[in-house]
């Protein structure tokens, strides 16, 4: 009798959880394929009282995991518009892993795989460093089978469309045509697909000598370029066409970017025919020259000889991630932060910025230009180009100048992400996470200049996870010819008429609206940041902050030893650790030193310019781990009420107060003919731009109890491990600076 009554509450436990699933909204066009009910997500390693039990579900879009009793909505994290909690992008799985515990076999899975045994445990290895744990000891052992196999095949597709953002953006197209809306509003980044971005960029940094070219319209000149690029005045259409036979995949030199002095950086692929390549350059670099307003030298830096190529930044972030993620923290780990140096993670950045330092010399201290030379230009000269510009230009230091750099300087350019993210799993040959390092290097200058980004860390994180979803064009794509040839066979799939904007239907990252609500990008936003004309006050007076524009050719007009005939010297090799001390290390004028010496010097000296130039820190206790992308699903290294959130917090609070005194300021003495009316009390709460609101003076002046240092997201559901208190990594994560290593130690000296 009490077996009957069980089991007919179990049944009905169990249509009031089926019932529930049902009532989940899916994205256009997403279906399950398959699922399966009694699983177990495993949250503690060491125990099962912490897991949840639930629906796994494989959609053709996620691995979905539903709990039964599900918690009530933590506060802590971004409400994704696209994804649960619990939920996980198939394109962001690495790899899928089976275990039978009885026969002690494993397995991992791919596309097509059969499986012969019946699983009792799924692993899934994330590329946002995620490890998940599914077990199936209640599970009907067919339908576990079942599952994993449709995880495996649909995270593993054959052709690119065949991922899940074709099938979506076709049904959004046509409900948004039927709706009469379009869903390319709220997309204010130029994406430099047509001449009128690239001529606003040429006035915006006063290039005068320089203009948009198009003859690769239609692609005629080259696979992996823009229709449309920017070249020197004095270069005829005709010239370029005859020199880019002689450029690799004929990729004529980009321009990037112009300082105010007039010299130019410029990026460009190798020359394949060693016979024509002295004529070649001399051709190029005398429209260069000719394009600066005193004449001056073109300097070319090879990056390939100078920089980890794109294997040895593979293998340093595979090792990395296995230190943070992967390897369990144990108290006989003493050297935890010398592994991650031997990681030579952290070396490579500092190397990026290193060299891209050396690249703010010659443009910025020299006064001449700079031609970035790699082999196919189209992976290193990205991350170097990138930085040069972030550190000389305080316009991408905003949100949307730094998209639009982005856009440009990797997107348009040609960055193979579709190779070196391996969104289809095919070469792990070509796999690298360029960008990835690109990001840590952003980080780590705000880390040194908090105040002089719009954005955030959340937001750089929350771009490095936008890697992962299929539903955009920015990440997806190796070429700007390959991503319009994919739209062309979609747009013939989906009976979209012809002629219509391409990008309506697939749109880039930037539209942020679609993965987040209006008050969770505003975690997007630095409540520190100085823009252009912000006050502050120094010594009882109001200053604004301007832009300096020194040019140091005057007194250094001498090049560094290092540089023979515009090449670096092959004696000056990448530098490891201490030896990058010596560079910045003196702050006093030196007898013997260099012209980039005396010129980074000069710079150290004087007040940082928060809308001005900006040069990173390369000590090596300058340089640290980016803890909110590495240990954020780590829950042992989450510290409740920790880190810098708890700053970002008051100063959100603060920030909120003085728009809100300024709103109610402006009320009293009357709006301008310029200025809006606004309310007494300020701007509505859901249109202020800080994510903490001013709180009343009764309240408690305490960070709310839900912060935590991986803020704004959480570690809930990741695989824990067993507690880290009084361990090293413990100590490490508290700042405590005895446990850098022995060596970083003995090269930390000023």
């Amino acid at each position: 009798m009490h077996l009957l009554v069980l089991k007919s509450f179990s049944f009905i436990a169990f249509l009031i959880f089926t019932s529930v699933v049902s009532l989940i909204c899916f994205s256009p066009g997403e279906i399950v394929v398959n699922e399966v009910n009694f699983v177990r997500k495993c949250i503690n390693a060491e125990g099962s009282q912490d897991d949840l039990w639930g629906k796994l579900i494989c959609t053709n879009f996620k691995v979905s995991f539903i709990p039964q009793d599900a918690p009530l909505k933590q506060r802590s994290q971004l409400s994704h518009l696209l994804f649960g909690e619990h939920d996980i992008p198939l394109t962001c799985l690495e790899q899928v892993v089976t275990v039978n515990d009885t026969k002690g076999k494993k397995k991992v899975l791919g596309s097509n795989k059969k499986l012969k045994f019946n699983p009792t445990e799924l692993i899934l290895y994330s590329k946002d460093l995620r490890i998940i744990r599914f077990c199936f000891d209640q599970a009907g052992p067919e339908s576990a089978k079942k599952v994993c196999l449709a995880i495996a095949h649909y995270s593993h597709p054959a052709d690119l469309q065949l991922l899940f953002g074709f099938e979506y953006q076709g049904r959004r197209y046509h409900e948004c045509k039927v709706k009469g809306a379009t869903p390319r509003g709220g997309i204010h980044t130029p994406i430099f697909d047509r001449p009128s971005d690239w001529d606003r960029e040429i006035k915006r940094t006063g290039a005068s000598e320089w203009r948009v070219c198009a003859i690769n319209e239609g692609y005629a000149i080259s696979s992996s370029l823009p229709e449309y690029a920017v070249v020197p005045v004095s270069l005829a259409d005709q010239d370029l066409k005859n020199y880019s036979v002689f450029f690799l995949d004929n990729r004529i030199p980009l321009w990037c970017w112009n300082h105010p002095n007039g010299s130019a950086l410029v990026r460009m692929a190798n020359i394949c025919d060693p016979l024509q390549q002295r004529k070649i350059e001399q051709k190029i670099f005398t429209a260069i020259t000719k394009s600066h307003p005193q004449r001056c030298d073109v300097i070319k830096l090879d990056l390939d000889k100078f920089l980890p190529n794109i294997q040895d930044i593979q293998a340093a972030f595979v090792k990395i991630r296995q230190i943070c993620v992967i390897d369990a923290f144990e108290e006989s780990e003493e050297r935890w932060l010398s592994s991650i140096e031997n990681s030579r993670w952290i070396e490579h950045v500092r190397a990026f910025l290193k060299f891209s330092a050396d690249v703010i010399f010659h443009l910025d201290g020299n006064n001449i230009s700079v031609v970035l030379q790699e082999e196919e230009d189209r992976d290193l000269n990205c991350v170097v180009s990138s930085l040069a510009q972030l550190m000389l230009d305080p316009h991408y230091r905003s949100i949307i100048g730094f998209q639009s750099l982005v856009q440009k300087e990797w997107v348009m350019a040609g960055h193979r992400f579709l190779d070196r993210c391996n969104h289809l799993n095919k070469s792990d040959k070509e796999e690298s996470p360029l960008f990835m390092l690109f990001l840590d290097c952003v980080w780590q200058m705000m880390n040194q200049y908090p105040a002089a980004f719009e954005f955030t860390e959340a937001y750089l994180t929350v771009l490095s996870d936008s890697m992962w979803i299929p539903l955009f064009s920015t990440f997806l794509f190796n070429s700007s010819k390959q991503r319009a040839q994919y739209f062309m066979d979609f747009a013939k799939n989906k009976a979209i008429p012809q002629g219509e904007d391409h990008v309506v239907y697939f749109p880039p990252v930037w539209n942020w609206s679609q993965q987040f609500s209006n008050k969770d990008l505003t975690l997007f936003n630095n409540p520190m940041y100085v823009g252009k004309g912000a006050a502050c006050v120094q010594n009882g007076e109001v200053k604004t902050f301007k832009r300096t524009k020194k040019t140091y050719s005057s007194t250094l007009r001498g090049t560094p030893a290092s540089l023979r005939n515009g090449v670096k010297d092959s004696e000056d090799t990448l530098p490891r650790r201490g030896s990058l001390v010596s560079e910045l290390k003196s702050l006093t004028p030196v007898k013997d030193e260099s012209p980039s010496e005396r010129f980074y010097r000069e710079w150290f000296a004087r007040p940082v310019d928060q809308h001005g130039l900006l040069i990173p820190l390369l000590m090596p206790s300058h340089m640290a781990l980016w803890k909110l992308f590495f240990l954020r699903w780590v829950s042992e290294a989450c510290i409740s009420g920790g880190g810098p959130i708890t700053t970002y917090h008051k100063l959100s609070q603060l920030v909120d107060e003085i728009d809100m005194l300024q709103s109610q300021l402006r009320q009293y003495k009357g709006p301008s003919p310029s200025t809006p009316l606004s309310s007494p009390c300020g701007p509505p709460s859901d249109q202020r731009r800080m994510y903490f609101k001013a709180s009343s003076h009764h309240d408690p002046a305490t960070p709310p109890d839900f912060l935590t240092s991986t803020f704004p997201f959480t570690p809930r559901g990741n695989l824990c491990r067993r507690s880290l208190q009084g361990t090293p990594i413990s100590k490490f994560l508290n700042g405590a600076r005895i446990w850098l290593s022995t060596e970083t130690l003995a090269n930390d000296t000023v």
